[in-house]
C-alpha cells in the first residue's frame, strides 16, 4: 500500500511538471469566465441583469408623456436624452448604446447598430413589443391575454453567461480525462517508462488508478475553480446538487480517459495523439452546446452534436447546477453511458499499458 500512495503522489508530481496540460484543464477555463464575464456581465440579453442602454430622441413638440410611462416599465432598459438623430447615432457607432429610439409624434423609430450581430435579435424582438405596448397606450387600450415569464429549474436564471459555466466545467474535466492516456500515457509508452515499470512487483492496474486519482483531483479543482469564480466575480447563481455533482466528474473523467484510449492505439506517437485529442475536444466545444446553443444551429449540427459524448455531459452538469430540468432517468442515462465507456474500455487501456512497446 505504501508503493501504491508512493505511484499516486509521482503522478501528482508529474502532473504539475506538465505546464501544459496543467495550465489548459485548470487556468484556462478561468480565463474564459472572465472573458465571457466581462463581455455578457451576467446576461446576454437586454432583459439580463445589465440593462440595455437606449438612447432617444424626440423631435419637435411630440409630446413623450406616453413613451416615458412605458419605457418607465419596461424591465432591462436604461434610457438616455439626445438632443438630435445625428448624436444618437454618433453614440450608437461609437457603441455607447444598444438601440436608439426616435419620436416624432407621429412615427416610432427605432435604430440599431447592424455590427451587433449576436444582439440584434433580441434588440429587435425588444422592440417590436415596445411599438405593441406603445400602440395599446396611446389608445387607452390593454392586452386582452397577459404574459408571465416563468423558469423551469432550479432557481429562476436569466441569460446564456450562466448557461455557459457549466459548460466549460464539463469540457474542463473532458480534457482533463481526455489527455492523460492520449497523451501522458502515449508519452511514458513511447520512452519505455512503461516497460521498466513491468519488472517491478507493481501491478498494471495500479499505475491506472493512480493516473486516474490524479486526473480526477484536476477535474474537481478546475470545475470548483471555475464554478467559484463565476458566483464571486460576477455574482452568478446555481443550485447546485452535490452528491450528483460529485457522481457526474467521477464518471465523466473516467468516460474521457476510455475515449482517450481508443485515440492512443490508434495514433501511437505521444505528439500526434495530443493533436488528435486537442483537434476533437475543439469540435467538440464548438458543436456540443458549450459556448454557441445547440438550439441556434442547423438541424444537419443538431444531429451531429448528439454523436459527440460532450454534449451530454454539458447537459447533465447544467442539470446538476440547478440550471434546466430533466428527468431522472435521462440523468441516469448520461451516468451510465460514460460508466459503461470506462468499463469496456479500461481493460483495454490496461492491455495497452502492460504490452512491451516496439521499435
Amino acid at each position: 500500500m505504501k508503493a501504491f500512495f508512493g505511484l499516486v503522489k509521482a503522478q501528482f508530481v508529474l502532473l504539475r511538471r506538465d505546464r501544459l496540460t496543467f495550465f489548459f484543464t485548470l487556468f484556462f477555463p478561468l480565463l474564459f469566465v472572465v472573458v465571457f464575464g466581462f463581455i455578457w456581465g451576467g446576461g446576454s440579453d437586454p432583459g439580463g441583469p445589465r440593462a440595455a442602454r437606449l438612447g432617444l430622441v424626440v423631435e419637435g413638440p411630440a409630446d413623450r408623456t406616453v413613451l416615458d410611462r412605458v419605457l418607465a416599465r419596461t424591465a432591462g432598459l436604461r434610457g438616455e436624452d439626445y438632443a438630435t438623430r445625428a448624436e444618437l447615432e454618433q453614440a450608437l457607432v461609437q457603441r455607447k448604446l444598444e438601440a436608439g429610439l426616435v419620436w416624432d409624434g407621429a412615427t416610432l423609430l427605432f435604430v440599431l447598430d447592424p455590427g451587433r450581430v449576436q444582439e440584434n435579435y433580441a434588440l429587435e424582438a425588444l422592440a417590436r413589443s415596445l411599438a405593441v405596448e406603445f400602440n395599446l397606450e396611446r389608445q387607452g387600450l390593454f392586452p386582452v391575454v397577459g404574459v408571465r415569464r416563468q423558469h423551469v429549474g432550479g432557481e429562476v436564471i436569466t441569460g446564456w453567461f450562466n448557461m455557459i459555466i457549466p459548460g466549460v466545467m464539463a469540457f474542463s474535466l473532458f480534457s482533463a480525462g481526455l489527455y492523460a492516456v492520449a497523451g501522458r500515457i502515449a508519452y511514458m509508452k513511447e520512452r519505455r517508462l512503461l516497460d521498466r515499470m513491468l519488472v517491478t512487483p507493481m501491478r498494471p492496474w495500479a499505475l491506472l488508478v493512480s493516473i486516474a486519482l490524479a486526473r480526477l483531483a484536476l477535474s474537481f479543482a478546475s470545475t470548483l475553480m471555475t464554478l467559484g469564480l463565476a458566483v464571486a466575480m460576477f455574482r452568478v447563481q446555481f443550485v447546485i446538487q452535490w452528491p450528483l455533482y460529485v457522481l457526474l466528474v467521477i464518471v465523466g473523467t473516467l468516460g474521457a480517459m476510455a475515449l482517450g484510449t481508443v485515440i492512443a492505439l490508434f495514433v501511437h506517437r505521444p505528439g500526434s495523439a495530443s493533436a488528435v485529442a486537442s483537434i476533437l475536444a475543439q469540435v467538440m466545444l464548438f458543436l456540443s452546446g458549450v459556448y454557441i446553443p445547440v438550439e441556434l444551429m442547423p438541424k444537419f449540427l443538431r444531429t451531429l452534436s448528439r454523436v459527440f459524448p460532450l454534449t451530454y455531459l454539458v447537459e447533465g452538469m447544467r442539470y446538476v447546477t440547478g440550471l434546466v430540468d430533466m428527468r431522472a432517468w435521462s440523468f441516469a442515462a448520461i451516468v451510465a453511458g460514460f460508466a459503461g465507456l470506462a468499463m469496456v474500455l479500461f481493460p483495454v487501456l490496461g492491455r495497452y499499458v502492460v504490452t512491451p512497446s516496439r521499435r
